[in-house]
Parts: C-alpha cells; sequence; structure tokens
C-alpha cells in the first residue's frame, strides 16, 4: 500500500472546515455575512444551548433561486466573485465560497428560501456532505438556515466546545460586531426562547448606546475625517477605559477586523492620555479602496493586509488623535469620570510657582479685589432660573480650595472639582511638547545657580549631550568631577526644583541616549519635566490663581487627562446634588 494517498472528500471537507468553522460563534458569523450581502433589512437570530443544539438565522434578503440551491452547498462556489480581478477588489463580507459547505460537513443543516419575485419557496437539507433534493417549502422572501448539532460527527472536536454559556457569549460577540456595523438594519438575537438582545433601525450614534451601554455613549467622541481613506465613528473618551479589549471594534470596508497595525495606531493616538494598563474603547469604520487592502489573508476573513500600512497607520493615528484631543471646553459634562485624589507631594508656598497666563480682562475685573478667602465667600451661587447663568465658561468660576489639593468652581450646570496638580501638569505639557516641536523653548537663568552632588556617569552625560539639554531649555554645566550647577531650565517650569528636575532629564539622557529621548521617549521625558513643574498639592491659591488655571484649562487640548491618564475634573450636576440631599422627594 502506497504510503502517500489521497484523502477522502469527507475528512478533506472537515479538515477544511476546522479552518473556518471552530465554534458556534464562527458558524453565526459566516450566516449574518451571507445576510447582510444579500441585503437584508431584517435578521432573526435563534440560538439553542449556546448554539451547539441549533443555529437558526433568517433574513428577508435577495433569497437564492431554486436552481441556485445545491450549488450553494458546493465547495468553493459563490456569487459573489468571478476572476481575479474580483478577488483583488472584495467588496463583500464573504467571497470564498466554503462556509456553508464547511458547515454542513461537520453539521446537520437545513435551508429554505424564496428569491426575490418567485411565486414559490424551496428547500434542501445537507448532511456530513451529503445534499439532499430541492423540494417545495414555506417561507416568505429571503432566506431561513438552520444549524443543528454541531460536530455530532466528529466527537473529538465537540468535546473542545465550552459550556453553553460560554458558547452563547462567543456568539453575542459576533452578533454585537454585525449590529453595530449595519445601523440600518433590524436584528433580534434570541437564546433558548428567549430574546436577549433586539436593535431596531437608527442612527451609528444610537445604535453604539443600544449595542455598547450608555456609559460608552456617554464617554464617546466623534471621529470624523476624510481623504483618499475616510475614518469615521466614535472613539470612548480615556476617562472610559476597560481593563480588556473587549469593547474595541474596528471595521475595514464594512469588516470587523483585527489587524495589528491598526491596533498601533489606535495605541499610539490613545498613548498621551490612557491611564496605566487600562484599553480604551471605539466603534470606527475604516472606508479605502478595496484595491489597498487584502483580505484574502485567512478563511475566517478577519485578517487583513494594506498595500500602503505607512499611510494608513499615520492617517488612522492622525484622525483619531485629533478626536480625543478636545479641550476642556468642548468636552460634554457628562463624559466626567471618577474622582481621584490628587498626587502625594511636596509642598511648595511660593506663589509666582503656577506660571500660568493672567485670566483675560474680564475675569482679572471680575476677581482682582478678592482674596483667596474672602473671595470663595463673595462668589455667589446663581440662582437656576437666572439666564446669565449661561455666560458662564464651561469650568465656571473658582469658589474656593478643598484640602489643598482640589478646585471647587460652579458652572451652569453645578459642581465642578478639579484636581490642580493633574490640570496644570497637563497644561505644562502640551506647551512642552510645543516649544520643543517649534524649536521655542524659552530658558529662565537662575539668580543663584542650583548645585547638586553627580556622579561621573551624569557629569560625563552633561559633557557629551550639552547641545540635547539646551533644547531641551537647560543649561547643566560641571563645576568639579562630582558636582553639576544647573544655571537655567525651561521658563515655564523656573519654579521647579531645579536640581531634581535636572536630575530626572538627565536620567533619561544616560538610560536611554540622546536620539530616543528627542524622538520615541519624547513623551514621557516631557511628562516627567511637567510633574515636576506643576503646582504642588497643599499650596494656596487664590481665586485670581484658580480662575487663571480654569480658563487655561480650557483652552488646552486634551486637558480632561493629565499626561498619565488620570481624570483632571469631574462635574457634578444639581440633578446629581439634589439627588444626594433627596431634595424634592
Amino acid at each position: 500500500m502506497p504510503a502517500i494517498r489521497p484523502l477522502s472528500e469527507t475528512l478533506i471537507s472537515q479538515i477544511a472546515a476546522g479552518e473556518v468553522v471552530d465554534r458556534p460563534a464562527s458558524v453565526l458569523k459566516e450566516l449574518l455575512e451571507n445576510s447582510l450581502d444579500a441585503g437584508a433589512t431584517d435578521i432573526g437570530i435563534a440560538l439553542a444551548e449556546g448554539g451547539i443544539k441549533q443555529i437558526r438565522v433568517v433574513d428577508n434578503g435577495s433569497g437564492i433561486a431554486k436552481d441556485d440551491l445545491p450549488m450553494a452547498f458546493a465547495r468553493h462556489a459563490t456569487s459573489k466573485i468571478a476572476s481575479l480581478e474580483d478577488l483583488e477588489q472584495i467588496r463583500s463580507l464573504g467571497f470564498r465560497g466554503e462556509a456553508l459547505a464547511s458547515i454542513a460537513s461537520v453539521a446537520r443543516v437545513v435551508m429554505a428560501s424564496r428569491a426575490t419575485g418567485a411565486a414559490h419557496a424551496f428547500a434542501l437539507s445537507a448532511e456530513a456532505g451529503s445534499i439532499g433534493a430541492v423540494e417545495p417549502a414555506a417561507q416568505p422572501p429571503g432566506t431561513a438556515v438552520e444549524v443543528d448539532d454541531l460536530y455530532y460527527n466528529t466527537p473529538a472536536r465537540r468535546k473542545f466546545l465550552k459550556s453553553d454559556a460560554t458558547e452563547f457569549a462567543h456568539c453575542e460577540a459576533v452578533f454585537t460586531r454585525a449590529a453595530l456595523s449595519r445601523p440600518d438594519v433590524t436584528f433580534t438575537l434570541r437564546h433558548n426562547g428567549r430574546i436577549a438582545a433586539r436593535f431596531a433601525p437608527t442612527d451609528p450614534a444610537q445604535r453604539v448606546e443600544a449595542a455598547l451601554g450608555p456609559e460608552f455613549a456617554q464617554s464617546m467622541r466623534s471621529v470624523e475625517a476624510n481623504g483618499v481613506l475616510r475614518l469615521s465613528g466614535f472613539a470612548g473618551s480615556p476617562a472610559y477605559t476597560r481593563a480588556s479589549r473587549d469593547a474595541q471594534f474596528v471595521y475595514v470596508n464594512g469588516r470587523f477586523v483585527r489587524d495589528k497595525l491598526l491596533s498601533h495606531a489606535l495605541r499610539e493616538a490613545y498613548r498621551d492620555v490612557l491611564h496605566g494598563e487600562r484599553h480604551p474603547a471605539f466603534v470606527l469604520f475604516l472606508e479605502i479602496d478595496p484595491r489597498g487592502v487584502d483580505v484574502n489573508v485567512h478563511p475566517a476573513k478577519i485578517e487583513i493586509r494594506f498595500r500602503d500600512p505607512r499611510a494608513v497607520h499615520q492617517f488612522v493615528f492622525h484622525a483619531v488623535a485629533k478626536g480625543l484631543s478636545g479641550t476642556a471646553a468642548e468636552t460634554p459634562v457628562a463624559i466626567a469620570s471618577p474622582l481621584v485624589t490628587g498626587s502625594s507631594i511636596r509642598p511648595r508656598a511660593d506663589q509666582a510657582a503656577l506660571g500660568l497666563a493672567q485670566p483675560v480682562a474680564s475675569y482679572t475685573a471680575m476677581f482682582a479685589d478678592r482674596g483667596s478667602s474672602a473671595g470663595a465667600a463673595a462668589v455667589k451661587s446663581p440662582a437656576r432660573e437666572d439666564p446669565d447663568a449661561a455666560d458662564a465658561p464651561p469650568l465656571g468660576f473658582a469658589l474656593a480650595q478643598l484640602h489643598g489639593v482640589y478646585i471647587l468652581a460652579q458652572n451652569q450646570q453645578g459642581l465642578i472639582l478639579v484636581d490642580m496638580h493633574a490640570a496644570h501638569e497637563r497644561i505644562l505639557y502640551e506647551k512642552l511638547k510645543g516649544a520643543l516641536e517649534s524649536r521655542a523653548m524659552n530658558t529662565q537663568k537662575l539668580l543663584i545657580p542650583s548645585t547638586f552632588h553627580a556622579d561621573r556617569v551624569d557629569v560625563a552625560t552633561v559633557e557629551e549631550h550639552g547641545p540635547t539639554l539646551s533644547q531641551l531649555g537647560f543649561d547643566v554645566t560641571a563645576i568639579s568631577p562630582f558636582a553639576l550647577a544647573v544655571r537655567a531650565v525651561p521658563a515655564m517650569l523656573a519654579e521647579a526644583d531645579a536640581a531634581e528636575l535636572a536630575r530626572a532629564v538627565l536620567r533619561d539622557i544616560r538610560e536611554y541616549g540622546a536620539s530616543r529621548v528627542l524622538t520615541e521617549r519624547r513623551d514621557e521625558l516631557l511628562g516627567t519635566m511637567a510633574c515636576h513643574g506643576a503646582v504642588r498639592a497643599h499650596r494656596a491659591l487664590t481665586i485670581l490663581e484658580m480662575n487663571a488655571l480654569l480658563r487655561e484649562m480650557e483652552e488646552t487640548e486634551r486637558s480632561g487627562q493629565c499626561n498619565h491618564g488620570r481624570p483632571t475634573w469631574y462635574q457634578m450636576s444639581l440633578a446629581d446634588l439634589d439627588k444626594l440631599f433627596m431634595r424634592g422627594r
């Protein structure tokens, strides 16, 4: 008997099925894609036992003609492409012509369909690769596919399936992805006879809220960028983060994908505003010439390749970064994030430490005659019916400080709480970035140089990287083999501890090298510098200074978070306060 011999057609089909059908969710994905490709506007899904026992998908799409029904189960038979040119510009979700054949090789399948304009419906069944005869059926226009007993004939695979609840959760995720991609389509999901979800046709924003919940919807920011490529959708506020990537949805030409290039671009867009190891949430749709993307990478069709990956990366990165870069004045108060405590840092009493621009003339006149304590009492709470509340700036007017850490302010909606260190840190960080990019880092000479003990490596770093330090706004010189003197610092950080600031910068330069510090490590370095320069906790501010900080926040991009991703302010509405004190009950 020869060692090399052909496999049976049944075994070939079952092997191929493993690339397309690995669990009930993958069956559901293929059937949903077929329904959407058929132009369905109403799709109903019914699952039994997590989809293991049964998956039934009914749509009102264009249907399949009687003579075409047997070919629907033939391997590599499709109505969606006919030539190599078609393959190079895929416009449909499905195109390989193997999904139904693969499903039928590992399950019992019945399909009934009535083509548009046809007087009658017809059905056929398939099992273990064997296709039955076409028979008349009762079916409205559209198609119904029922898949029973998945992996009934391959018990080795069936034992790898998880619990009904787990398999249903995966099916529900596929359902949600499809529903987000087409807000114009009605989707209904039933499990074990009960409705689990139903989405009526609506606009994209409302579909996102229905699918992902009001908390994400209240936090999301619109993303819109047009050119040769088009990106649209919603990016969650950095204040709305997740412990996992379960709320990340990216579609390319309507197809849900997982792509490393796009994932990297999105991580970079959030890098400046994301806290710790948290993950952002987003629903984004990239539209590209089909000839510029290859979707024929894997049978599951979830992986893609771009012909010009760098251009796509930069386009997505800049579009999302712009969507996240709104100032506090542009940020809806409804996206307020949980309150965080202030930094545990050294107090400074120097009143010039803020380094903020003076408020505009009207604010100066309003607060010029108020001291820090008297001013708090002098600011009256406007009546709720007073239309002049409407003229207040977005973050309102300062009332007082709380424990030297938070600023209390009132705006038209109610009470604003501001973490003054985190807010000032973001302001300085954005200013430092702008100054470095424009090569306009103004320096401030110190009246008395700040000296500190240094080891030989630090001294060598200063001598070797003087131009880099100068570009960052520093004048540091060696005064002995073991001591350095800081003679100038960036002007906006003039009130920071010069020695500690210089130590932090030298630490980064010696560890990563000058070129990396000014390129890939730039934001981390500037963040460290901003943290050293920001107003410290327990520092008493006057009403004038507090209002100056609020006005700067309203003018600064990304001011809703510090550069570590923590929120800088929190809104409590009058309704929240009324509820707290049970008013109106």
